[in-house]
């Protein structure tokens, strides 16, 4: 057995007492024993009180108001897409996803992992402290919009990367005990987890056939989202989207880029136009000699060719020049 799944836990579900029942309850119970200690006071005006009679009542009704007073703390809400992890004196007992008013043991752990307080001291030090707050774990779909990446893709090239990540607490007995911080551990696989795929792939103009980060960026999304739950899922969180929102070479070499990106589109533009010229001039010359309207030597359909070869891929205007000889001066 690897140290992995020793340490690996298991959401079990609980179910709770329900809060409007124990409330009531506990409150009547409250009451009564409030009417007893005012009972007990009374006797302390009655002439010649044996001091035993005071004490046997009052006593019992000092303990109970305490065990009172502790067993309220045990009532708790949960929100729709809200659940609370059970643990009792170190031991995990369970989660309640149920929503509504419950109640449950008032000695269930309060997290040591709460919300972490800035007390500001007079000397000017600072002190933290964590505030008692329950294992309460949201449910619902969270949105981690990352920040710009600069990483260098396949090809070396700098490129500025980011991605925006659905996500959603599955198991909360992993999220609880199987990472220290689940959500910061979320961040930073998720940012480690872009930064691998970005330098698997090419920004662009990749091999034939080959994916690269502009051209595919549905596959790259979906590969990203596979890194990703593989990543968190021993943390009890899936992930239901992953999707790019930005990708755009570093500005340092961003000009140069822009640049190659502009011979390329003239290098495809020109091969366009010549293999169009070429099309047209042997349309020409097939017409020419097809219906026989002028007969040319090899020298004279080459000049024709060259000329036409001018017209057609020139990009200024063309200004024809009228040969007023015959075809031979």
């Amino acid at each position: 057995m690897t140290m992995a799944a020793v340490a690996s836990q298991r959401e079990n579900q609980v179910r709770a007492l329900p809060g409007w029942g124990m409330f009531p309850l506990l409150l009547m119970l409250l009451l009564g024993d409030g009417g007893l200690l005012i009972y007990c006071l009374t006797l302390l005006s009655r002439p010649h009180l044996e001091p035993s009679d005071f004490w046997e009542l009052f006593i019992p009704a000092v303990v109970a108001l305490v065990t009172l007073i502790v067993l309220l703390t045990g009532l708790f809400t949960l929100q729709p897409n809200e659940a609370r992890v059970l643990i009792l004196f170190g031991k995990y007992k369970g989660t309640v996803r149920e929503s509504g008013f419950h109640w449950a043991n008032p000695f269930y752990t309060r997290s040591p992992k709460g919300r972490i307080l800035q007390l500001q001291m007079s000397a000017g030090s600072q002190i933290q402290r964590t505030s008692p707050a329950r294992f309460k774990i949201s449910l619902r779909a969270r949105t981690l919009n990352g920040e710009k990446l600069k990483v260098n893709d396949k090809r070396g090239n700098p490129v500025e990367i980011a991605a925006v990540i659905v996500w959603r607490v599955n198991d909360t007995a992993q999220a609880v005990f199987d990472v220290d911080d689940y959500e910061k551990y979320v961040q930073t696989q998720s940012e480690t987890s872009l930064r691998h795929i970005a330098s698997a792939y090419a920004y662009d103009n990749g091999e034939q056939d080959e994916l690269t980060l502009r051209s595919g960026v549905d596959e790259i999304s979906q590969a990203l989202r596979r890194e990703l739950q593989e990543r968190l899922g021993k943390a009890g969180v899936v992930v239901d989207e992953a999707r790019l929102t930005h990708l755009a070479y570093a500005p340092e070499i961003a000009q140069a880029m822009l640049r190659r990106q502009q011979a390329e589109a003239v290098i495809a533009a020109r091969q366009k136009i010549v293999h169009g010229a070429v099309s047209m001039v042997e349309m020409a010359l097939k017409d020419l000699a097809d219906k026989q309207v002028v007969v040319l030597d090899d020298e004279r359909r080459a000049a024709m060719v060259s000329n036409l070869m001018v017209v057609l891929c020139g990009e200024a205007e063309v200004h024809p020049v009228i040969n007023t000889g015959t075809l031979y001066t």
